[in-house]
């Protein structure tokens, strides 16, 4: 059987703010006489469209069309569907150039500083590259901004809703060009470059080379082609897990400081017995809602298998069942169904018609979001796309959150799992129910609270690591911020990470304090030892933690969740702290 590389190649009569389209190929007979002869690599032409298919920038009062979005998934047909269309009977295709040899024929709109979208005149010559051919379909997308848009603003949301429609080249495989933090246009280069790296139908067709057989070769099961790399990794170790968390009378000082390192991150292997444990998933999980073509939408929990639930979930849910897992347990939580989900959808692609204020940093944020994964390894590539648009949406849902970075590292995370829509839906899931309101607010209330919570678990129960933060005058806030910001996505591995969330999404907002609390319990003896210090003890706590048991973790952490009395003090404590904060004496309450 022939490789065949699986691009997200699409095509629409629109344009690009470096490319422009031609309905179809330029007649060689009507080339411009003031224009040297065409060679090869570079024809002229003239083209008239017919007046049903005219879109010029003076049929609106010389604006564009208003409004830019990508056209729904609904209208975008699968990939298959795609290679089948292209088997039978493709339309007219269409040619690319670069903008910069569009912009000297077309008025002085086009001729600005901020490249523009826009649909070639009829009544203008285009210079076409020998480049890619595209097939026309039809996409109801629109080119101007909104009122009161920041162009700078405008030019990033364009630049995502139009790659959207065509794709981009090598999407996976290559790194991209960029296009939006660094305009292009400073030379015929970079502007072919650019237009050369938009998405065609050879990327369906073609072979794959040896060197990209081997780079898929390479990716791990959870989609990496290369482990990140991070500053310092440390080990948590399996022995400190051993023992269930209880009150620590007179600490260890004689220890050393220093907690054991490691060279690099261990490969990612299978869970054992994952296999069996697909069976027993497959057993509890129904379909809830099907479409009407029979495919199961919602996913649901029997009931003759919930109180089984918790135990399997503690033991890591199969990656072959995650997705339909996740669903079951926010819709759970979050008690929506089937009309709430189809509010949220269309909640998304409404929202992506609209300027956020956003935009240009999540536009910055979005190409180092998860390093070395296929999905979001090309600039502009469908992971970078949708991760821009559920980033944008989300920023539009809630006045006061807005958007902060480390919403970044949960959306990405959700997208390996779901389509765009659904992350978005999971997103303002974890928004209303999961409390992450309080947790992205400007201040940060909600992380504040869970540090107080921690803060007071150590005081109460790890006095003298409570004393040794006093002594060395390190406050929590200097190590903790980054693991309630993201919710440890960037200081475990991927593979405990998607375990510490199977159990925070059955659990809820208690899970990462407590986890919080493991990597202290597990440190404990470091950070009360004598040759501790400010720059030791933060060094470690800044550091990217491995554990040598994950299970032993797991468990530790479920049965610390399972005490009664330190749940209820948990609560206690978060309405101790509102207390504090409408009292305005929270500037004194932590470390």
């Amino acid at each position: 059987m022939n490789n065949r590389v699986s691009a997200d190649s699409r095509a629409s009569s629109t344009s690009s703010p470096y490319i422009a389209f031609v309905d179809e190929p330029p007649p060689k007979s009507r080339a411009s006489s003031s224009h040297a002869a065409p060679s090869p690599s570079r024809r002229r032409s003239s083209h008239t469209t017919p007046p049903s298919k005219q879109r010029s920038l003076d049929s609106n009062g010389g604006q564009p069309p208003r409004y830019l979005s990508p056209s729904p998934p609904q209208s975008r047909p699968s990939s298959r569907s795609r290679d089948s269309e292209i088997t039978h009977s493709p339309p007219p295709p269409l040619h690319l150039v670069p903008n910069g040899s569009v912009s000297r024929r077309t008025s002085s709109r086009a001729t600005s500083s901020r490249p523009t979208s826009r649909i070639t005149p009829d009544t203008h010559q285009t210079s076409i590259s020998a480049g890619p051919q595209l097939h026309t379909k039809t996409s109801n997308i629109s080119i101007a901004p909104s009122e009161g848009e920041d162009p700078d603003s405008f030019h990033v949301r364009s630049t995502y809703a139009q790659l959207e429609v065509c794709g981009v080249k090598g999407d996976g495989l290559d790194e991209g060009v960029e296009r939006t933090r660094a305009r292009v246009g400073g030379s015929r280069q970079s502007e072919l470059l650019a237009a050369n790296a938009v998405g065609d139908e050879s990327e369906k067709t073609r072979e794959l080379t040896p060197r990209e057989i081997a780079m898929f070769a390479s990716i791990d099961r959870y989609g990496f082609f290369t482990t990140p790399s991070h500053d310092r990794l440390v080990l948590l170790p399996r022995s400190a897990f051993l023992k269930t968390l209880s009150r620590v009378g007179k600490p260890v000082t004689t220890g050393s400081a220093a907690a054991q390192t490691l060279s690099s991150l261990p490969p990612s292997s299978p869970p054992a017995n994952e296999a069996e444990r697909m069976e027993k998933w497959g057993r509890m999980l129904e379909p809830r809602v099907r479409d009407h073509g029979g495919n199961v939408e919602l996913w649901n929990i029997k009931g003759t298998k919930e109180h089984k639930l918790r135990r399997r979930v503690f033991k890591g849910i199969p990656d072959r069942w995650r997705m339909a897992a996740w669903q079951s347990l926010i819709d759970e939580h979050g008690h929506t169904g089937k009309k709430e989900t189809a509010q949220l959808t269309a909640e998304y692609r409404e929202a992506l018609d609209k300027p956020s204020e956003y935009d240009i940093q999540i536009d910055l944020d979005v190409p180092r979001t998860i390093s070395g994964h296929v999905m979001f390894r090309t600039r502009y590539g469908l992971g970078q796309r949708s991760l821009f648009h559920v980033l944008h949406s989300f920023s539009l849902r809630c006045n006061r959150c807005g958007y902060c970075q480390g919403m970044g590292p949960i959306a990405a995370m959700f997208l390996c799992y779901f389509a765009p829509e659904r992350a978005y839906a999971s997103l303002v899931h974890l928004h209303d129910s999961f409390h992450m309101h309080d947790i992205f607010s400007p201040g940060f209330p909600g992380l504040l609270e869970a540090i107080y919570v921690q803060e007071r678990v150590t005081a109460d129960l790890m006095p003298g690591v409570y004393a040794a933060f006093k002594t060395h005058m390190i406050s929590t806030t200097s190590y903790a911020t980054k693991w309630y910001i993201t919710l440890f996505a960037n200081s475990v591995p991927y593979q405990t990470l998607l375990r510490l969330w199977d159990a925070f999404l059955l659990e809820g907002p208690d899970l990462f304090v407590v986890v919080a609390v493991s990597v202290i319990w597990a440190y404990r003896d470091h950070i009360t030892a004598e040759s501790a210090n400010f720059e030791t003890v933060l060094s470690l706590l800044s550091s990217f933690f491995v554990p040598e048991d994950e299970d032993a973790m797991l468990n530790w952490i479920a049965k610390v969740l399972e005490n009664k009395k330190l749940r209820a003090d948990m609560v206690s404590w978060r309405s101790e702290w509102k207390g504090l904060v409408a009292s305005g004496k929270d500037g004194q309450a932590l470390l």
